[in-house]
């Protein structure tokens, strides 16, 4: 019990239960604001409202004079004040969370400081009439954002002993590359669509790559990506790394379905819905890279001091790098 301000207040402490729930919460939440903002681009609402922090000189809300694209711009811009709370509610849930887990908090706070980050470079875009190099930075923060959360879900369900290899050293780098060509992969893909029919208004200027070009470059890395993975899964297996075999099948599994999406969008001339499909899956080959990439280790218990000298030649190699 404590004694706050002359009132005597229980505060209950959090379960990790609860405090998982909400760092899943903020998966999805931010997830789903990347797809809203590809709602906002593909119905080329970008504009609707045209100026940032407010909706118009004069107000911080749509009018009706706006029509349907402020409507549809305003409620992408409250869909962050939704995400925002879902993140402070995570922090507040790890402050009191007991025991206190070493980590959690540092997390926590980044996923709730990147979403007004996210939100600033989102009223650049629109101060800058939807420059493709910020529209497409505003999409990668929130990758960044939804990595961050994703580590903080995963770190919690986690114990606190420290991290220990359970592959090998080389499956480790593999894994490692695998998950930095991911990222390349995403970074060439908002090239892609900045030099694409989508720019999210009218009148919004492209960034002036070839859009045939430029797709094939993404797809190379594609192809290389899908090559990675598959590797992974036979190196995998044959170490006996049951669990990091599982994450990669999946991986490859959401590799093949985005692909699949990508090639039938550039066939059909790049239909929005399939735009929409497309960013969406993107946010899940990035959680899915993400996956394998945690697989690759692991954390156990704290082991008590009195049982430590007779586990130690038992335990795995500390992860060193």
């Amino acid at each position: 019990m404590r004694r706050i301000c002359g009132v005597n207040r229980i505060v209950r402490p959090v379960s990790g239960i609860l405090l998982r729930r909400l760092a899943l919460a903020s998966i999805i939440a931010n997830v789903g604001i990347v797809v809203t903002g590809g709602a906002v681009r593909l119905t080329a609402s970008g504009l609707g409202c045209p100026t940032w922090p407010r909706c118009t000189d004069d107000s911080y809300v749509t009018t009706p004079e706006m029509g349907v694209y402020g409507v549809i711009e305003f409620g992408n811009r409250m869909l962050t004040f939704a995400v925002g709370l879902i993140a402070l509610a995570t922090v507040l849930a790890v402050l009191l969370h007991r025991p206190r887990r070493p980590g959690l908090l540092v997390l926590a706070v980044a996923v709730f400081l990147g979403i007004p980050a996210q939100a600033v470079i989102g009223g650049i875009t629109v101060l800058t009439n939807l420059n493709p190099w910020v529209v497409g930075l505003h999409f990668l923060a929130s990758m960044a954002v939804i990595a961050a959360a994703y580590a903080l879900w995963r770190r919690i369900g986690d114990p606190d002993g420290p991290p220990v290899a359970v592959v090998p050293a080389p499956l480790r780098a593999l894994a490692r590359v695998t998950t930095g060509v991911t990222v390349a992969v995403l970074v060439v893909g908002t090239w892609v669509t900045g030099s694409g029919p989508h720019a999210g208004d009218h009148g919004a200027a492209r960034n002036g790559l070839d859009p045939e070009t430029i797709s094939q470059v993404h797809a190379d890395g594609v192809f290389l990506l899908i090559g990675l993975s598959v590797a992974l899964i036979f190196a995998f297996r044959a170490v006996g790394a049951q669990r990091a075999t599982r994450a990669a099948i999946v991986l490859v599994a959401v590799e093949l379905g985005q692909g699949l999406i990508g090639f039938v969008q550039y066939f059909t001339h790049v239909p929005a819905i399939l735009v929409g499909a497309h960013m969406l899956g993107s946010c899940l080959v990035l959680l899915a890279a993400l996956s394998v990439q945690w697989s690759t280790r692991e954390r156990r218990p704290v082991t008590p001091a009195a049982d430590v000298a007779a586990t130690r030649a038992e335990e795995p190699v500390p992860v060193t790098a």
